[in-house]
């Protein structure tokens, strides 16, 4: 995972949890939907290169790629995803009032 990937994945991963955390009305507070969004968002932009089939799309500049528009997007989406998951079911397991 190179530097670009990992800043997508932290960014992306915060605002998809603290995205999913309002929605939901979590009682995790802002500071939890942010942490646990970058949690997953990271997480799940790390090995969503892995996955047969996606590999092409996900592909990172330190794989000889380079910055195009579709690894950035690609990004932004693994990280808002995976950080919106997470969140959701730390806030079901917290007692949110979805």
């Amino acid at each position: 995972m190179d530097i670009v990937s990992l800043g997508l994945g932290l960014l992306s991963g915060g605002g998809g949890g603290l995205l999913a955390g309002k929605v939901m009305n979590s009682n995790m507070g802002t500071m939890g939907r942010v942490i646990t969004g970058i949690v997953g968002g990271t997480g799940l932009a790390a090995i969503a290169p892995m996955i047969p089939g996606l590999d092409g799309i996900f592909a990172s500049p330190a794989d000889g790629a380079g910055l195009n528009v579709g690894s950035l997007l690609g990004g932004v989406v693994s990280g808002g995803v995976g950080g919106s998951i997470l969140t959701f079911i730390l806030g079901k397991v917290m007692g949110g009032k979805a």
